[in-house]
């Protein structure tokens, strides 16, 4: 486990990244005005059809003003406070690479969020909470880092609620190996695809009742194709985060999702009460 954890956050370390943030941010006005999610949208929403997902996740979940939110594998935070700023709810973030959950809290405190989002380094795989803690738990884009699926679905279980949900947005194994790099992994080392069957069953084995499943894999690829169409990235885009040949490592995406290698889950789940 060790040498896959060091392996993922290589792949995440982002030397400098809050102060080429800081240097990028300068376009938009000075270090004291406070920024808006719409803003960074293109920076801090590190997964598939970006905010527009975030946004449907949040909804398919029941989030609300009174929910306490874990987002694992939080990344820059894009997904908190988006959803602090849109639901009122409070939102945990956790992520393995240190670079990212520095880079989260100052984006945070640049949106005047700091009240309601927080973030911690930790493994996905070693939750650093306390058992039924959360009313809903996200997961978007995160589990194809991760080889031991049985034991991330049990954490994820423990700090649930009874009757809390799980909401995962992910990406599948479909048929045919993938073409890498990809945004989550450079090369096979990094990247521990499974199934929709086989995710579905190592949910459910966690003590999970689905309650959504939904193949978004066209939506992607519209949204891919969208992408290609409208020309050059904006200036605030996970280039800054990921280095130049992002754009490239992003369409290889695009193009397994096309052949058919790859698909796109969205699913949410209910932690069945005296199964944990």
């Amino acid at each position: 486990m060790t040498d896959n954890l060091d392996a993922v956050r290589a792949h995440y370390r982002a030397s400098g990244l809050t102060e080429r943030l800081k240097t990028a941010l300068a376009a938009l006005g000075p270090e004291g005005q406070r920024l808006m999610p719409e803003q960074l949208a293109g920076l801090d929403q590190f997964h598939t059809r970006g905010l527009a997902a975030t946004a449907e996740l949040a909804g398919l979940a029941g989030i609300g003003p009174e929910t306490i939110v874990l987002d694992v594998g939080s990344g820059l935070g894009g997904p908190a406070r988006f959803l602090a700023a849109t639901h009122g709810c409070r939102v945990t973030g956790v992520d393995l690479s240190e670079p990212f959950v520095e880079a989260a809290h100052y984006l945070t405190e640049r949106m005047g969020l700091g009240e309601q989002v927080t973030f911690e380094g930790a493994s996905a795989l070693a939750l650093p909470f306390d058992d039924s803690h959360f009313d809903v738990v996200l997961l978007q884009h995160v589990a194809m880092n991760i080889t031991e699926r049985g034991r991330l679905y049990d954490e994820i279980r423990r700090v649930l609620k009874p009757g809390g949900r799980f909401a995962t947005y992910d990406v599948v194994l479909n048929g045919g190996d993938p073409h890498y790099p990809v945004p989550w992994a450079r090369s096979p080392a990094e990247s521990f695809l499974l199934t929709a069957a086989e995710t579905l069953a190592r949910i459910e084995q966690a003590g999970f009742e689905t309650l959504v499943w939904q193949d978004d894999t066209e939506a992607a690829k519209a949204w891919f194709s969208q992408l290609r169409a409208s020309g050059p990235p904006p200036l605030l885009n996970l280039g800054l985060v990921m280095g130049p040949d992002f754009a490239g490592v992003a369409a290889n995406l695009g193009r397994n999702l096309g052949e058919g290698r790859l698909g796109i889950l969205t699913a949410v789940f209910e932690a069945i009460p005296g199964k944990a």
